[in-house]
């Protein structure tokens, strides 16, 4: 239930995203932020107003349910979608919206990256989350460990293709909702079967 709350403010913006006209600058939502809106970027003002207002809901929900907590990453999540968020509403430009997920990535790359390094345990932050599930050994763990953080460089690249290089950003509305997350599923599809037979058992 809770991951696939995860979502919801994706598919709110790219509903937005795909059924609001660029030009409408007296669209309810931005009329109900006080703004006049873009030349032709409305329907990005428009998703990131959706986006902001229901990751607040959202995360509020999720806040509650989790005992009045949120995990490290759901914070990171809502901090920088709501300050790159602001600021496109702010300024009426899009470009920080669209820079937002690439960041993000790199945020989560550093994370996996100085986790060996930081900290009491200096664990990888990867057998912190698949140790209960895997059997590696620690130089298993640490290979593991930088294939994530490739992976997230990878996709912090993709962002950037698609949001400024790829045919003037036209479909970085589709990647960001869907294109990611694909990529992300499809790389856990491939390490888990790569890794099959390190999978502990249930008696461990």
């Amino acid at each position: 239930m809770k991951a696939l709350l995860d979502f919801v403010p994706l598919i709110i913006f790219f509903y937005l995203y795909k059924t609001v006209d660029p030009k409408d600058t007296h669209h309810p939502l931005l009329e109900l932020i006080g703004s006049a809106g873009g030349i032709d970027n409305n329907n990005i003002l428009v998703a990131t107003t959706g986006l902001i207002i229901s990751m607040l809901v959202v995360y509020g929900a999720l806040f509650v349910m989790q005992k009045f907590r949120l995990e490290k990453q759901q914070w990171i999540v809502l901090f920088m979608t709501v300050i790159f968020g602001g600021i496109t509403l702010m300024l009426s430009d899009d470009f920080y919206i669209r820079l937002k997920a690439a960041l993000l990535n790199l945020v989560f790359a550093g994370a996996f990256l100085l986790s060996p390094f930081v900290g009491k345990e200096r664990t990888p932050l990867i057998k912190r989350l698949f140790g209960p599930v895997l059997d590696l050994t620690e130089q298993g763990w640490k290979n593991l460990n930088y294939a994530w953080a490739v992976m997230f460089i990878v996709m912090s690249l993709l962002h950037v293709f698609f949001a400024f290089l790829y045919a003037g950003g036209k479909y970085w509305g589709e990647f960001t909702a869907f294109g990611d997350m694909i990529v992300m599923f499809s790389f856990i599809i491939i390490q888990f079967i790569i890794l099959r037979k390190h999978f502990k058992s249930s008696d461990e």
